[in-house]
């Protein structure tokens, strides 16, 4: 998932506990979400495990309410009003990795690696794969 730095930083230090989309399709409580944080980090910084996922503007409205605080501010809904699909993403433990993968070192392990605009998966038999389980081992997550 491409996030600009403050709002991954914010989800990495606890303080966002709900993450607003525009669309995300194929997600699942307890996925992991790995972080690339856009300019000016350009960075894969961390990850957090997926909560509950809510689709649509009323229902993402109600769950962020019930949440209490979420660390959902105004500008965050400014940016799904009007989406097809809105999601709200419940973020569950979220982790900073000790290592960082800068886009120039992305580019240079992965050739032609380009950063998603929103989000992508990641199927196991890609390079992007392995390098993020190599950071998830060295982050003593595996």
């Amino acid at each position: 998932m491409s996030i600009k730095p403050k709002y991954g930083f914010d989800i990495l230090r606890g303080i966002k506990k709900i993450e607003l989309r525009g669309f995300v399709g194929d997600i699942a409580p307890g996925d992991v979400m790995v972080l690339y944080f856009s300019s000016p980090v350009q960075a894969i910084c961390g990850e957090f495990r997926v909560g509950r996922v809510v689709f649509g503007l009323e229902e993402a409205r109600r769950f962020v309410d019930s949440y209490g605080d979420a660390g959902v501010a105004n500008e965050d809904w400014l940016y799904v009003v009007g989406r097809k699909k809105p999601v709200a993403i419940e973020v569950l433990n979220p982790i900073e990795y000790p290592v960082k993968v800068t886009l120039s070192d992305l580019r240079r392990l992965v050739p032609g690696f380009r950063p998603p605009l929103s989000y992508r998966s990641i199927k196991p038999w890609e390079e992007l794969y392995n390098i993020i389980t190599r950071i998830r081992r060295l982050s003593g997550l595996l």
